[in-house]
């Protein structure tokens, strides 16, 4: 009897570390990641310097990653989609720059052929509803380059659920400290070198549509950057004609930002949802990898322990490691449910992403009494445009 007792005795810790295994991986759990964020001000033109000369500010579509680039955006999101929020994004930070009073004309443009003052380009580094990096970069017409900067927001769910009630863009705080760096480095800039963007940004317009006429005015340094040689007199009748010319660009690209309100004002609810949608599925998915390797891991470690208790010898040991085996089976089984649920998730991005572009349809404008299709890539039809501009001008230039 006495031997009996010592040998339950010394078999117990065997019982209890497989049932304590077992019973270990069983207890993977979720947790909702709460977060809370204070709005950041935005920062106006102080009255003192209202009076600096005015620059006019444009910002292009952010790029977007190559697909399966970046490990915290979903394979399942399409190219698609990316560029939808790519014009997203970038309209919304023009938006921002909007509400100071520190520039000029301020719009969102399909790309560099517009010519204005200071550029503003972006790319995504990460987007998946729960955080949003962006790298920044801003140069001028001069082609100068201002900064790069990488800036970078993390949300959590109940930021879309304050969205809802304040109709304010949970990454607000990203845009609003893009725009502030914006302010304070135009604070920086001095009224001499200002104007001397303004005049280069006139000077490269009139180039372009009368090389003959302006070529010699500026120059291309070895370094890419524009240099003003000499300036063209005041009643130059030909700089005259193309201001005019310009005047009309001005006129489309203000229409291209109508629609690129208009798109982001379609764009505004299911990209909202969508983000709130994936930001949950993104939390989903990556819980569920979680459980996956938890419960895998620990089923088989589980079945290995199993089969040693049961080559033991020992009846009670034997059957201790039965039962760890048939647990530790059922925790594998559970794993590869895990990752077979984690593939629902992932088709439902690709759901998600094609109810986005449903709500990506061209849009027609009226504009010189010609009836304009946006459809395709924008940049396409801006460049259609200016080819435009240059018959105008031929046309109109025969009057001087």
């Amino acid at each position: 009897m006495p031997m009996k007792s010592q040998f339950a005795h010394k078999r117990s810790p065997i019982v209890s570390f497989l049932l304590a295994l077992t019973m270990l991986a069983f207890a993977a759990c979720s947790v909702q990641k709460v977060t809370s964020t204070v709005v950041m001000p935005l920062n106006q033109q102080p009255v003192s310097a209202q009076r600096l000369h005015p620059l006019d500010i444009a910002v292009l579509p952010f790029k977007t990653p190559l697909k399966g680039s970046q490990e915290n955006i979903s394979p399942a999101t399409s190219s698609s989609a990316r560029n939808a929020e790519g014009l997203f994004l970038a309209n919304q930070l023009t938006s921002t720059i909007q509400k100071t009073s520190a520039w000029g004309a301020v719009r969102s443009i399909p790309s560099r052929e517009t010519t204005v003052d200071v550029y503003v380009e972006g790319k995504i580094i990460n987007s998946d509803g729960e955080k949003l990096t962006l790298e920044v970069s801003v140069s001028d017409t001069s082609n100068r380059l201002w900064y790069t900067k990488t800036y970078t927001q993390s949300v959590g769910y109940y930021a879309y659920k304050n969205t809802m009630e304040l109709y304010r863009d949970p990454f607000q705080n990203l845009f609003n400290s893009i725009t502030n760096d914006l302010v304070q480095y135009r604070h920086e800039l001095s009224s001499v070198d200002a104007r001397r963007l303004s005049t280069i940004s006139s000077l490269r317009f009139a180039r372009d549509f009368s090389p003959e006429a302006f070529g010699s005015h500026i120059k291309e340094s070895s370094s890419g950057e524009f240099q003003i040689i000499r300036l063209p007199a005041e009643n130059d009748p030909v700089l005259t004609k193309i201001s005019e010319i310009r005047e009309r660009d001005y006129l489309f690209v203000d229409t291209m930002q109508g629609h690129y309100d208009a798109f982001s004002g379609r764009m505004k609810k299911p990209y909202q949802s969508w983000r709130q949608a994936t930001h949950e599925e993104i939390s989903s998915a990556r819980e569920l990898k979680r459980q996956s390797v938890t419960r895998t891991i620990g089923g088989i470690a589980a079945v290995i322990g199993g089969i040693m208790a049961s080559g033991s010898g020992n009846g009670s040991a034997q059957s201790a490691g039965a039962v760890a085996i048939g647990a530790g089976a059922l925790l594998v089984k559970s794993g590869f449910e895990k990752r077979a649920e984690l593939k629902i998730h992932e088709d439902v991005l690709a759901e998600l992403e094609q109810s986005l572009e449903a709500e990506i349809e061209p849009r027609v404008i009226e504009l010189e009494n010609r009836t304009v299709t946006l459809t395709g890539n924008v940049e396409e039809h801006y460049n259609q445009w200016r080819s435009l501009l240059r018959e105008i001008y031929k046309t109109e230039r025969g009057e001087i």
